[in-house]
């Protein structure tokens, strides 16, 4: 099993649908015993959370967020955990709109502090 998620921050590697989670979006994760949870804020998103189980590298959990028009909207998502070579973790997310229609994939890597 990779290692814990727990104080780990994460961004997506490339932009979703407009008014959607992007690039400038950063999740905050936490892991404890089996559960999962995390805040994300960043491009359209003013907040945003999620909440779940893990059961080995497999993440099963729920989103809601509130974007910057004032709408939210609310999802299933899968996620998959994946140890790089550098030391970072990937999820590999497969997710549906519960709240709206769509539907798709999507990568989020930890990010690390930069060097100085």
């Amino acid at each position: 099993m990779a290692r814990s998620l727990d104080g780990l921050v994460l961004a997506p590697v490339a932009d979703q649908a407009p008014g959607q989670v992007g690039t400038r979006t950063r999740f905050t994760y936490h892991e404890r015993d089996g559960e999962i949870w995390a805040e994300y804020t960043g491009g359209d998103v003013v907040r945003g959370r999620l909440v779940g189980t893990r059961e080995g590298d497999r993440l099963d959990f729920r989103y809601v967020q509130l974007k910057e028009d004032g709408t939210t909207s609310s999802g299933h998502c899968v996620s998959t955990v994946v140890d790089l070579p550098d030391g970072r973790v990937r999820l590999e997310e497969t997710w549906e709109w519960e709240s709206q229609q769509g539907s798709g994939t999507s990568v989020v890597e930890q990010v690390t502090a930069p060097e100085h």
